[in-house]
């Protein structure tokens, strides 16, 4: 009788483990933000290598077709001592043993597979199928079933993990006594069995009290576990993060969490070098946890913001100067558009800067790389300057998540959906200036990453822009428009660097067309080119190999859109007659009264607003005048001996 019993439980044991390894839980959606979703898988044995398993995520929306969109190799992990293995983002709590980015587990309906396959044999957009599968799960948010998955996959049910944002909660795989397998949602439990059975882990928070210091300054780092250990606990940690390392701090790293205690804390203080390295990061992380100790939080960052940055020679755009920086372009660049005009000067200076023997076109991940430098902040070299915010921010802050608060991104100042250009997967990948792809007049899709086009801009900002066209988008309330100018440039280069785009008047629905060009050409008018736009110029001009010729021959809008259409352009033309009047104005900013100095006499003074609007025209007698105007920004011309200048002012 008792072989008998044997016999049908190891029978039911083995209906129960018919694979080596199972998905044991899914939270695909938690909470709303998807900064703690993860996936655990559970093997038949503790300490078991998922080496030649892949998980395969499908999706099961109408326009993904129940094909897959990401592979994750498992090669090199393997399950914990319960037999857990966590696939998550950083903000999993207790930490996965192996990472993925936030917020790209879809939530339903959808589906994952375990394969016993390589990631090669599942190229994106492979067709859900069964061959190699070892398990597989689909799963919804509150979704309709997907019944082609179901039947693709071999499944029967689709599971809902019937969450809130107050309540997140996962789909997990349970076992009754009778070795009965079903599904329910529940409140996630990362690295714990979903029944609260196994071998209890014991983790440790890493805490700290402020997310950025200087470089000078000292800090605690609190490490707390969650029941006290019965014997010391050693273990050690490591800050180290790409540039910075232990010749920029001092301060214990072997810890000691005593018997009986909960927590430990050391002191990390600051090296204060003299080296302009830029804002670091240190990430403070464990070395050496042996379960079931193990981690509640990993990788913890802390901002160190190095007071040693660089000022520029020239302004910001809120602070223009101009001819400090110098065009690089070379000798002749622009000769082959002399003594032509209309149709004629737009098709030479295609063929300039859409020369395919010359020109490249890098990928979508480089521009962050071209941003850095390009839109560098003037004042502080470890920012970029906002375009429309009008303001610093941070390198490190740019936006690599769903959260965009004081994030920065890439702004296309000709919409993505207005322009029709789109991703390819290999824009994915940063290679760097020196691999490139051949591009030509046509090649509409490589407007996508033309940085000429491309700013650094804050994220929040962005996403309220979208992809209005500019007249209904004006900038935020309170900015002074110093980036109206630059925008407008930019838009026009498009439309002579691309067949199939334009500039337009009003505000129109057709693919490759944006608005508005009587706005944008009062931008053009009333904010000339600066030094920062010349720099910018110079800088995307050693990626790209070409120019933004609206910066270096800012006259030429006229004779494409403006006032001389139809007249023929030399560049001549483009250097005033008259000498540029030597003349600094100071306060600037100001509160009314603005000094002048370099005026050998009286000069002929007029002030307009950003819109062209003249307010004010006198003559000036003093040294100074008082402009009688409210806060704002204002171009203030002065003509003097047949010499004269465009200044610009910002009243507070």
């Amino acid at each position: 009788m008792k072989k008998i019993t044997l016999i049908v439980f190891l029978l039911i044991s083995g209906i129960s483990w018919s694979q080596v390894l199972l998905i044991n839980e899914l939270d695909a959606d938690s909470p709303s933000t998807d900064t703690a979703e993860f996936i655990e898988l559970k093997s038949e044995t503790p300490n078991f290598s998922t080496d030649g398993y892949i998980l395969v995520f499908f999706n099961g929306s109408s326009s993904g077709g129940d094909k897959s969109y990401m592979v994750i190799d498992l090669n090199g992990y393997s399950t914990d001592i319960n037999g857990l293995l966590v696939v998550g983002s950083e903000g999993v709590a207790p930490f996965p043993q192996l990472i993925i980015s936030q917020n790209v587990i879809q939530n339903g309906a959808d589906a994952v597979g375990i394969y016993q396959a390589t990631v090669e044999d599942f190229p994106e957009g492979t067709l859900a199928n069964q061959t190699n599968l070892i398990d597989a799960l689909v799963y919804d948010t509150n979704d309709a079933d997907d019944t082609g998955l179901m039947t693709l996959l071999g499944q029967t049910e689709q599971h809902n993990d019937n969450g809130t944002n107050a309540n997140p909660k996962s789909i997990q795989r349970y076992v009754d006594a009778m070795d009965n397998v079903t599904f329910a949602a529940a409140t996630p439990t990362p690295r714990r069995e979903n029944d609260g059975s196994g071998t209890a882990v014991n983790p440790i928070t890493i805490s700290v009290a402020q997310a950025q210091y200087g470089e000078d300054d000292m800090f605690d780092i609190t490490f707390t576990i969650e029941t006290a250990p019965d014997s010391d606990l050693n273990f050690n940690i490591n800050l180290d993060n790409y540039g910075f390392n232990t010749s920029d701090f001092t301060g214990n790293t072997n810890l000691i969490i005593p018997s009986g205690q909960n927590s430990v804390t050391t002191s990390i203080t600051l090296v204060d070098d003299s080296l302009d390295e830029g804002d670091e990061v240190v990430q403070i992380k464990f070395v050496d946890l042996v379960e079931p100790i193990i981690a509640y939080n990993n990788y913890v960052e802390v901002r160190i913001v190095d007071n040693d940055f660089t000022i520029a020679p020239f302004g910001t755009p809120l602070n223009p100067t101009t001819g400090i920086v110098e065009s690089t372009q070379p000798d002749g660049y622009y000769d082959s558009t002399d003594g032509l005009a209309d149709l004629a000067l737009r098709q030479a200076l295609q063929d300039i800067i859409a020369d395919p023997s010359i020109v490249r076109a890098q990928t979508y991940a480089d521009v962050l790389a071209i941003l850095n430098e390009a839109d560098q902040n003037p004042a502080n070299s470890n920012q970029v300057w906002l375009l429309y915010t009008e303001q610093g921010r941070a390198k490190l802050d740019v936006q690599t998540g769903s959260d965009n608060t004081d994030k920065w991104n890439r702004e296309h100042t000709f919409p993505r959906s207005l322009g029709g250009f789109f991703d390819i997967e290999e824009d994915e990948v940063a290679d760097g200036i020196d691999i490139y792809w051949t591009t030509k007049a046509d090649s509409l899709r490589h407007g996508n990453s033309d940085a000429h086009a491309l700013r650094a801009a804050d994220a929040a900002e962005n996403s309220t822009r979208n992809n209005q066209h500019y007249g209904e988008y004006n900038g935020p309330t309170g900015t002074l428009g110093s980036f109206k100018g630059d925008v407008a440039r930019s838009v026009l280069y498009m439309e002579i660097r691309y067949i199939g785009l334009s500039v337009e008047n009003g505000f129109p629905s057709t693919t490759g067309q944006l608005g508005d060009l009587a706005t944008l050409l009062d931008w053009h008018r009333n904010d000339p080119p600066d030094d920062f736009e010349m720099n910018r110029n110079n800088i995307v001009y050693s990626w790209q190999k070409n120019r933004n010729p609206f910066i270096d021959q800012p006259l030429m809008v006229e004779y494409i859109w403006g006032d001389n259409v139809g007249d023929t352009w030399m560049q001549s033309l483009n250097v005033e007659t008259n000498e540029t009047l030597e003349v600094s104005i100071y306060p600037n900013p100001s509160t009314g009264r603005i000094y002048l100095s370099g005026l050998t006499n009286k000069a002929d003074v007029e002030v307009f607003s950003v819109e062209g609007k003249l307010l004010k025209q006198f003559t000036a007698v003093e040294d100074y005048i008082d402009l009688d105007l409210s806060s704002g920004l204002y171009m203030m011309k002065l003509l003097n001996n047949n010499r004269s200048v465009i200044k610009k002012i910002i009243l507070k």
